[in-house]
């Protein structure tokens, strides 16, 4: 499982993804609402309230918005300190018209959780706990210390005080609640959107170097003629300036850079040939390239392959797709970080699906997260195991993440479990044990039909 940490934004640097033009549209609307509100409580039900005191908090609101407008630019993201002070005054603000318009016998004060909300949603834990503490705090308050709402005649509007128990218990059951709710799908969200990165940008380097050969044979076939032609010249010159030992020089210098452009470009030839056969490969041919990193790292890797009964004999040619190397390597790389001593990598073919079965000797997964994986950020299998065998490994679950979500595209299948067995009594014994992949595809969504032995190089663009 590769340590797959490239390009992938902190989840710690929250606070920059906050707009200020954001909050200020939200408190226009409040400011709307809030003004509504007061102009229908007063015309239509008949209710007396402070209006100058009231007009002059939702001023405040109107106030802010216009020198934050003024002072700010429209592109300006707001630190988690400056965030945290505009939803801190936002929340000052809404209990200050609670407490002017009744207290907790004032409806709207269940808008208290919207700033919570949006901190949860966005912020950090830190933010989202003092914010969710200062309204807790403010309602209690607001339950105790308010102005009680009277009609037009002066008669007041009382509310039990079991319901107004009641309210204040929901609000802060719904403070609380609501936080912790919009938290955990927001960090789920931004975990899973950072796991999908990573996958491309593992996806998009390793088809940069399927695509290299292609370039390099190119470049070799459209650079082959004028390097001949620059070797014939200067060899007519090597035999026509042979009077000339300061040119002759000259000459014999291009020549021999000629043969060694030639040399260079022919080794290139060999290594990035534009061959149909080297797009597909026989089965065991692909399980060899994908762990060919990890062959070499003290562990065993044994490899078997065999037709299923009532099968051709002959190995499917599978498509050499960087999904299926780069998920492939990674889910043995996994195996050999976590064997004991071998890693057995079998492969098997029928009419109609193609198995992998990636085994090795080592502890299994914890059963804790065996049915985790394959999300991203799931935790390591075991913190002291972990420590062991790869200390600069970082257990976010991404390599596994990005394997699967290779693979599925490519039409495959994927079970992970534990093997009963505890270990093998002989390496070449395919009885299983430690932990175990897998994977089942479709036959006809990885096989390669040949399309003839050579390709044409492509000439390059400009």
């Amino acid at each position: 499982m590769q340590n797959n940490t490239i390009g992938i934004a902190s989840i710690g640097s929250r606070s920059a993804w906050v707009r200020l033009r954001t909050l200020i549209f939200l408190r226009w609307l409040a400011i709307a609402g809030q003004t509504l509100a007061l102009l229908i409580s007063v015309r239509v039900f008949g209710i007396a309230l402070p209006m100058d005191i009231c007009l002059a908090v939702i001023g405040a609101s109107v106030l802010a918005n216009l020198i934050s407008i003024k002072v700010f630019p429209v592109t300006k993201r707001l630190t988690e300190a400056q965030a945290l002070l505009s939803l801190l005054f936002d929340l000052l603000q809404l209990f200050s018209l609670i407490i002017l318009t009744g207290g907790l016998a004032n409806p709207f004060v269940i808008l208290v959780i919207a700033p919570v909300a949006i901190s949860a949603s966005v912020l950090e834990l830190r933010t989202t706990v003092i914010l969710a503490s200062a309204a807790s705090l403010l309602v209690t308050i607001a339950a105790f210390f308010h102005l009680p709402l009277r009609l037009s005649d002066g008669v007041e509007m009382k509310t039990p005080e079991l319901f107004t128990f009641g309210f204040w218990a929901a609000i802060i059951t719904g403070v609380v609640f609501l936080s912790v709710y919009s938290r955990r799908i927001s960090v789920e969200i931004r975990s899973m959107s950072n796991a999908l990165l990573a996958t491309q940008m593992a996806l998009s380097r390793e088809q940069k170097l399927t695509d290299l050969g292609g370039v390099v044979a190119a470049t070799a076939h459209e650079l082959g003629t004028p390097l001949a032609t620059i070797k014939l010249v200067s060899s007519e010159l090597l035999s026509e300036l042979k009077d000339r030992p300061d040119l002759h020089a000259d000459a014999l210098l291009i020549r021999d850079q000629a043969d060694r452009c030639r040399d260079i470009l022919h080794s290139m030839g060999r290594r990035g040939k534009d061959d149909k056969h080297l797009q597909q490969a026989p089965l065991t041919a692909i399980l060899q390239e994908a762990a060919e990193p990890h062959l070499a790292r003290g562990k065993s890797v044994h490899f078997r392959t065999s037709p299923a009964k009532g099968c051709a004999l002959h190995e499917p040619l599978i498509n050499r797709s960087p999904e299926i190397i780069h998920g492939l390597r990674n889910l043995i790389q996994n195996a050999v970080d976590f064997a004991g001593a071998h890693v057995w990598v079998e492969g098997s073919w029928s009419d109609t699906k193609i198995e992998l079965c990636i085994q090795d000797d080592g502890p299994g997964y914890p059963l804790q997260i065996i049915d985790k994986i394959g999300e991203p950020f799931v935790r390591k299998r075991a913190l002291t195991q972990e420590t062991e065998t790869r200390p600069e490994y970082e257990g976010m679950g991404l390599g596994l993440f990005i394997a699967k979500t290779l693979l599925e595209r490519t039409g495959a299948k994927l079970r992970f479990s534990n093997s009963l067995a505890t270990v093998r009594k002989d390496p070449t014994d395919m009885q299983a044990s430690g932990a175990i992949i897998e994977l089942t595809w479709p036959i006809d969504a990885i096989k390669a039909y040949s399309s003839g032995p050579l390709g044409q190089n492509q000439p390059l663009k400009s």
